[in-house]
């Protein structure tokens, strides 16, 4: 008798919880993956602590790729659900970008300072040839368009630097995953940028139009370099001061104007010289401070980590740009 009310009381259970059946006959048209970007990460931390942190804090990224002689690809969070591994975030109309990106970290070193200046270390080749494929895979899935392809230096470049100037850009440009401006049309607008270059309002515009959040301030203040400084790391990775130089302007020209339009009339510079041109053999004078960004309420944070890894739970993209947030003083 006690089994047969203990299976009657199974069997009720069992009802109580049954899964809806659904019927999958139709698809609907509509539809689109819900990762719109791809965002790539160095850990500055090896290979067992990368793990760690990334499992075991509130921290996390979709995959982690290895430095070892035959790199590792770890799948931590499955692509449907949101990694925490963008943190405040914003590129072109979408800020905090956790529900709508998917993100790669990289174990690398990152920088380190040194008395000829800063070192980033160098992204092993078998790391790159293990890179790629997943990147194809990833962007081929879910539909990401290469402008949408970026570094945590382009969606947070007053916090993050990652995954730096070493990253081989080029190389995935090359394999058709990010947009990469076209050296005949470089050389062409370059001439005009060397006889006259734009005033900062230009370049705050077109890094705008390019994606990156950022104050129009018209003044070359320290979060106007150091966003010249995120786009020059992906772009012109050989000098990456931030200065609003010739060739930053013709490639940003580039980038925001589609191949067979004539460029704009160039703003007329006023006679005195600008902050970032110095006379000949003097050092180029500091930047004046940001200009002030309104308030915003704080993210969520969690125990300070290395480099790109960061805890910024998940919240809805915003159909709007926003100002880029205040720099942080870590990797």
């Amino acid at each position: 008798m006690k089994s047969i009310a203990a299976l009657l009381a199974l069997t009720v259970l069992a009802g109580c919880s049954t899964v809806p059946s659904y019927d999958t006959t139709y698809n609907a048209k509509g539809q689109s993956s819900r990762a719109r970007f791809l965002v790539l990460h160095y850990t500055v931390a090896n290979t067992p602590s990368s793990i760690k942190i990334l499992t075991e804090k509130e921290v996390s990224s979709h995959y982690l790729l290895t430095d070892e002689a035959t790199p590792k690809i770890y799948r931590l969070v499955d692509e449907n659900r949101a990694a925490w591994h963008a943190g405040n975030s914003s590129w072109k109309n979408f800020t905090q970008l956790n529900n709508s990106s998917i993100g790669i970290e990289i174990v690398n070193a990152g920088w380190k300072d040194t008395p000829t200046g800063r070192v980033y270390a160098p992204f092993p080749q078998a790391q790159v040839d293990a890179l790629i494929p997943l990147v194809k895979d990833i962007v081929q899935r879910h539909g990401i368009a290469p402008e949408n392809v970026l570094g945590h230096s382009d969606i947070a470049p007053l916090r993050k630097q990652d995954p730096g100037p070493q990253f081989p850009w080029q190389r995935l440009a090359q394999e058709g995953l990010v947009v990469w401006p076209d050296a005949a049309r470089v050389a062409a607008v370059r001439p005009a940028f060397d006889a006259l270059l734009p005033d900062v309002g230009w370049y705050q515009r077109k890094l705008a139009t390019h994606g990156f959040g950022i104050v129009q301030s018209g003044v070359y203040d320290e979060a106007t370099r150091t966003t010249l400084a995120a786009f020059q790391m992906k772009y012109r990775p050989l000098d990456i001061a931030g200065n609003p130089d010739a060739e930053t302007a013709a490639l940003l020209e580039v980038l925001t104007t589609p191949a067979g339009t004539p460029p704009p009339p160039m703003p007329v510079i006023p006679a005195q010289p600008q902050p970032w041109q110095a006379t000949p053999g003097q050092p180029l004078p500091p930047v004046q401070p940001a200009a002030p960004v309104p308030p915003s309420a704080p993210a969520p944070t969690a125990e300070p980590l290395p480099g790109a890894l960061e805890n910024v739970p998940p919240t809805a993209p915003v159909p709007a740009p926003v100002p880029a947030t205040p720099p942080v003083n870590t990797q």
